[in-house]
């Protein structure tokens, strides 16, 4: 099994368009040691195939089609190396790349939850719009646990587990949180025997998702602030990293703790990264402080093989 990171920023990506926070105004200006990012999304292939998994359509999903050969294998007039979608939750930074893939000849194979699947078809009916064009071929992710196959990637299985997070603003559950408004991922290679949690947003660890974490070979999980504050600190937000279902990387409690716990050989790496957090900056105290604890930090076109 094969991951491409395809992007690696929270919503707005890195610089965000509007933001002059220190981050962003230092990646345009040169004056900080930092790369520019996509929004989150991972292309998750077998080792012996051309085609494989989107986890994520993000609104950048053209630019990281282009800035990835592999998605365009060129077969035919019209191809492309994604054999379907995979939705961790209904989120605009998340979903609404599915508008670009509409050119597809035939409906785009499409894996969700049902609460995610609703809120795609009222709260912002992209669903509905896409029956216009190449339509979906919608499946439903079970909760239970139970493993899933996409049909044309071998070996690969995938489990879901729903997260404590937050809904999308414009779902019904946004205060009211029902299980499959987020899930992690757990895919497994059949043939290596490798595993992979991927969970890019996720508001607290809970035993089963610890569980799923310590039984990977690899996690890829919710980078998107280093303090619980930082957007309040910053006069960006009156909301926290908790208040808005993001699990913070430092303090009592945060990401770090939980990584330290997790077997000596599991790989460790954040995504979704927020552009105001301060490990976007490769000289920053906190970015030395992931390094000691033996942390990476998702970039765009990160290849990563578990």
């Amino acid at each position: 099994m094969r991951i491409t990171v395809l992007g690696s920023a929270a919503g707005g990506g890195f610089p965000q368009w509007n933001c002059n926070c220190r981050n962003c105004a230092g990646v345009r200006a040169g004056t900080i040691k930092a790369k520019a990012r996509t929004q989150s999304s991972i292309f998750v292939a077998p080792d012996d195939g051309a085609d494989g998994v989107l986890f994520n359509a993000s609104p950048d999903v053209l630019q990281q089609i282009r800035s990835t050969p592999a998605l365009q294998p060129a077969r035919a007039v019209r191809d492309s190396a994604i054999a379907a979608v995979v939705l961790m939750d209904g989120q605009v930074d998340h979903a609404t790349g599915l508008f670009m893939l509409r050119e597809r000849r035939s409906p785009l194979p499409l894996w969700c939850t049902d609460p995610v699947a609703e809120d795609l078809t009222q709260g912002n009916p992209i669903l509905r719009v896409l029956g216009h064009y190449c339509g979906v071929d919608r499946h439903a992710i079970a909760l239970d646990g139970s493993a899933f196959e996409v049909p044309g990637i071998a070996h690969i299985e995938f489990r879901a587990l729903p997260l404590d997070s937050k809904a999308a603003p414009y779902s019904p559950h946004r205060e009211r949180p029902v299980a499959g408004d987020n899930i992690g991922m757990l895919m497994r290679d059949r043939a290596s025997g490798r595993s992979v949690f991927y969970a890019p947003g996720l508001g607290q660890i809970t035993p089963a998702v610890f569980e799923a974490m310590a039984g990977a070979d690899c996690v890829l999980v919710d980078g998107t602030f280093w303090t619980d504050d930082e957007m309040p600190r910053l006069g960006l937000s009156a909301k926290t990293a908790r208040d808005i279902g993001h699990l913070p990387q430092s303090g009592p409690g945060g990401m770090l703790e939980w990584l330290a716990r997790l077997p000596a050989t599991t790989r460790r790496l954040l995504i979704h990264i927020n552009n105001t957090n301060p490990i976007l900056d490769e000289d920053s105290p906190e970015r030395a402080e992931l390094a000691r604890a033996g942390v990476e930090v998702c970039e765009d076109g990160m290849q990563i093989r578990p």
